[in-house]
């Protein structure tokens, strides 16, 4: 298998290609407002952050702890199950609460402080899949936690949730004139995301929280796709001011 790291920038550099010949907005460059500053935040999100938490939360709460749970839930057996099988679930199953946490990001004020700064992109590509705050990367991992341990699976497929997620989440965000159809009713999208980023003033705000699952959206009544794409993207200046981490 290919490091995790160099799928992340292959996938980008492919879409990247791709927002030249299908862009959703035709008239934003390649370098684009905050384009440098999201090349900062995959560095220290992708390869930083997200490992010092992750050995953290494995030093506070170790596995020894959980495996009881895992026996008496009947969740052992999992991991005996055919990789593609194993990925399927662990997928719905931590983007469910990823979904969650989403949501809780845009309806708790606290939380909310830290979320906008993904929201503060008024040009959206790609790369701003990975502009958010670090406060970010601790609540979501804080909850995923629990779950995604109880889930025990195989290192394949853990590596295959990753990579699908990656995938998704850069396509969502790019800056892209694709619709998916009906997979839109499973699958997050461009067509979909950009509507959840649609500046207050120009549109519905609290919808479409889905990370690579559209199904939640669907479900709960939190789903919004209309014919047109947002007119613009980002926060109001009240928000924008105080977006970004000083």
């Amino acid at each position: 298998m290919l490091p995790y790291s160099v799928l992340l920038v292959l996938s980008g550099i492919l879409i990247a290609i791709a927002e030249r010949f299908w862009p959703r907005v035709p008239t934003q460059r390649l370098l684009r407002r905050g384009f440098f500053l999201d090349l900062v935040y995959l560095f220290l999100n992708a390869e930083i952050f997200g490992a010092l938490v992750s050995i953290w939360l494995a030093s506070q709460i170790p596995v020894k702890y959980i495996q009881p749970w895992r026996e008496t839930l009947g969740l052992n057996g999992i991991v005996s199950f055919p990789v593609w099988l194993q990925l399927t679930v662990f997928l719905v199953v931590k983007d469910f609460f990823q979904w969650l946490v989403h949501n809780l990001m845009h309806r708790i004020p606290v939380l909310w402080h830290f979320h906008r700064t993904h929201h503060s992109t008024e040009e959206m590509d790609w790369l701003s899949n990975w502009r958010f705050h670090w406060v970010e990367i601790v609540a979501y991992q804080l909850v995923l936690y629990l779950p995604a341990t109880l889930v025990e699976v195989s290192s394949e497929a853990a590596y295959g949730c990753a990579v699908i997620s990656t995938l998704i989440g850069h396509l969502a965000h790019a800056n892209l004139r694709l619709s998916l159809g009906p997979l839109e009713y499973i699958l997050n999208s461009p067509t979909l995301h950009a509507w959840h980023h649609v500046h207050p003033d120009y549109g519905p705000t609290d919808r479409n929280f889905a990370i690579s699952l559209s199904l939640w959206d669907w479900l709960f009544g939190t789903a919004h796709l209309p014919k047109e794409t947002p007119k613009r993207l980002g926060l109001r200046e009240s928000d924008l001011a105080t977006s970004l981490p000083q």
